[in-house]
């Protein structure tokens, strides 16, 4: 029988990713959103943990850590904050807590303290992105696997999620995978570009506006929230919003209603909510430039997308995916244009090698894209990367093609392992420092190391 774990929070959406998760790993779960509430639950099913947020109105988590373990002195509890900080960690520590997580929460690092505070061995699999989930989503790394499995985990929940990565990194794809596997996905995915909209204009295009609310405002408009109502709402380069205009967003995300421009009445709007930015929001708001609280509104589940020069094992496999979406399917890359590829570094991401396979597609006449077919930038590098190899091996003639492809597709768990291990090596062992490089946390890292048998 699966243990019973009480997940505490003011907040339904937190709730809702909390249960969601460990339901998916086989706990059992119940939920609160007050003080109050968790201790009837406590006195009535005696869970076998309580994960609980700190911050919540009237009485907070520490109240009822300090409440409950006095009637159950063996009871573990797990505390989760978006306010963390040193003092408050050695006080939950000193009443009893066996962990302090802050939000937004790595989904594997709450897996793996709910399993150490159990004692529950970590399974040596997890379940894996249905095929019909992966529709026109192309990633062979380790590291677009990982992106990808936390984004079908997080999009069963109605949490909102924040989207970070280059210009070009995939963050509308990964939107759009978010929303076709949630419980919106029969409704709709309505996109709002915050920086290709002028300021003025931004407001009604969110909220709308009545007939006559502005000069030029003709006729009534129901605005993006309004489309959105049931489905998705994404908010693409959220950094971009004006300032005076983040103080009504973080109200339509904290009420679910909005005021239309130029009307006398709120509206309730009832939609999930994905953003995405290049910026870095946590120096925004620290210059002054994003509203705090708007940052932690939005930032339930932050997705990081790195970029593609970061997996270099997704160039091919996406400049094939082009291709084949294209017109004419039947074109094919030459070797040296395999290697041109390779050799460049990719600063415009997935949407400069989209671009790339359509300049080359235009180009070539025939069915085998050679390397003048490739934009010029991309052939520039290529021949540095040439004269480089000639000027350390001159005797040695120019290999055909890079690294041989394997006969049989490596499993995701079998590279997860080789990068794991050569993060590691670079390291001599250190798990901290080997996280940093994997860019997960340290008990991120210890529960993958027990997932694949390697701890």
């Amino acid at each position: 029988m699966s243990q019973c774990i009480l997940v505490v929070d003011d907040e339904i959406r937190y709730r809702q990713l909390y249960v969601q998760t460990l339901a998916a790993a086989g706990f059992e779960t119940l939920t609160a959103g007050s003080t109050e509430e968790a201790l009837a639950l406590i006195e009535s099913r005696r869970p076998a943990l309580v994960v609980s947020d700190v911050r919540m109105p009237g009485a907070d988590g520490i109240v009822l850590l300090r409440i409950a373990r006095d009637k159950h002195p063996a009871l573990p509890f797990l505390l989760v904050t978006a306010y963390a900080d040193v003092h408050g960690a050695v006080e939950a520590m000193k009443l009893g807590a066996v962990d302090y997580l802050p939000k937004p929460v790595d989904l594997d690092e709450l897996l793996a303290a709910v399993r150490d505070a159990l004692g529950v061995q970590t399974p040596t699999g997890e379940p894996g992105i249905p095929p019909e989930a992966m529709k026109n989503i192309v990633a062979e790394s380790p590291a677009m696997r990982a992106v990808l499995r936390d984004a079908y985990r997080v999009a069963r929940s109605d949490a909102n999620v924040l989207l970070v990565g280059e210009s070009g990194s995939g963050k509308e794809v990964l939107a759009v995978f978010i929303h076709r596997n949630s419980a919106r996905h029969h409704q709709s995915l309505v996109a709002v570009n915050c920086a290709a909209i002028p300021a003025a204009l931004l407001a009604s295009e969110l909220f709308g506006h009545e007939r006559g609310a502005f000069t030029g405002a003709v006729e009534k408009r129901r605005g993006r929230f309004r489309e959105a109502d049931g489905g998705t709402l994404f908010l693409d380069e959220i950094g971009e919003m004006p300032t005076d205009l983040q103080a009504a967003l973080l109200r339509a995300i904290e009420s679910g209603r909005i005021r239309p421009v130029g009307g006398d009445r709120e509206i309730e709007v009832d939609y999930r909510l994905i953003a995405a930015t290049n910026r870095d929001l946590r120096d925004d708001v620290h210059r002054g430039r994003f509203r705090q609280d708007l940052y932690y509104r939005l930032n339930v589940i932050t997705i990081e997308i790195p970029p593609l020069r970061q997996r270099p094992d997704d160039i091919l496999p996406l400049a094939r995916f082009f291709l084949r979406s294209e017109p004419s399917p039947g074109k094919r890359l030459s070797r040296a244009a395999v290697r041109a590829l390779r050799a460049h570094n990719w600063p415009g991401n997935v949407r400069e090698l989209a671009n790339a396979m359509e300049h080359a597609r235009l180009l070539c006449q025939t069915d085998l894209i050679l390397p003048e077919h490739l934009p010029p930038v991309i052939r520039e590098a290529a021949a540095r990367g040439l004269a480089e190899r000639s000027q350390t091996t001159p005797d040695k003639p120019d290999e055909p093609t890079g690294p041989a492809e394997p006969a049989e597709p490596t499993s995701l768990e079998e590279s997860e392992l080789k990068t794991i291990r050569r993060a590691l090596a670079q390291t001599g062992g250190n798990r901290t420092r080997a996280a940093a490089i994997l860019g997960i946390t340290r008990r991120g890292l210890i529960y993958k190391l027990k997932r694949l048998g390697m701890d």
